[in-house]
């Protein structure tokens, strides 16, 4: 890793805390007002966070299938490589409500936040009482039309990963009743897991053609899988490349 890139890298991570700290602490009074106030200042964080990435780290994105990006109510399953796909979602899509670890509502400020925005927790250790709060707190969201954003496989993977798919999707888009859009990317490439090192590129986003509600679970699960894997692959060749 060249000297430039660290210094990049070291940067972006004061811009991110800078910013991180100027909107949701000077403007902590926005819990006063309505979810949609707290979801419009987490979107202009984002949208600052990736501004900084871009102009100090050189590392932009594009977004591929915005046909298919939701509107309504639906389920979106995306991969999971990195942090980067966790902040970007606040502006892939209208009105997200990602499914999120539960330790995560805990850390202060952050967790404040999330709860705010109604974002769901999930307990990945509480077996069948989990799902069922899961269910029910992706239903009341739903009612709201809101886009339900859920990574398949639970964690963070690394590029190149075998890919380990929880039953917990498959149990979503079976009692939920609407579309699932599998999404994918390369952010891995780019945001390596567990590093403040960033490269500079482009991260690709692909929204694929959505899964229509109805499907057996099983069925489902194996076309969702299998989309998202052979996009994902074909993602990463491409990155990789000079």
């Amino acid at each position: 890793m060249s000297p430039l890139t660290l210094l990049r890298s070291a940067l972006f991570l004061v811009w991110f805390f800078a910013v991180t700290i100027a909107i949701f602490v000077f403007l902590s009074p926005s819990f006063f007002f309505p979810r949609r106030v707290v979801m419009f200042l987490a979107r202009f964080w984002a949208r600052s966070i990736l501004f900084g990435l871009k102009w100090i780290m050189g590392l932009g994105y594009e977004i591929r299938g915005r046909e298919h990006v939701p509107t309504g109510a639906a389920l979106v399953a995306s991969k999971h490589f990195a942090a980067w796909e966790t902040i970007a979602f606040f502006v892939l899509v209208p009105d997200p409500a990602l499914v999120m670890k539960r330790e995560l509502m805990r850390i202060p400020l952050y967790g404040w936040y999330a709860r705010k925005m109604e974002m769901i927790p999930v307990n990945r250790d509480g077996g069948a009482k989990a799902l069922r709060a899961l269910h029910k707190a992706a239903t009341r969201a739903m009612r709201k039309n809101r886009q339900i954003v859920i990574f398949p496989e639970g964690t963070r993977r690394r590029p190149g990963d075998s890919p380990a798919y929880k039953p917990g999707i498959a149990g979503l888009y079976t009692q939920l009743g609407v579309p699932c859009v599998p999404v994918t990317h390369n952010s891995g490439l780019y945001w390596p897991r567990g590093s403040i090192l960033k490269r500079p590129g482009t991260i690709v986003v692909a929204f694929l053609p959505p899964i229509p509600p109805g499907l057996p679970r099983a069925e489902f699960a194996a076309i969702l899988e299998e989309r998202i894997e052979s996009a994902t692959a074909k993602l990463l060749v491409a990155g990789n490349q000079p």
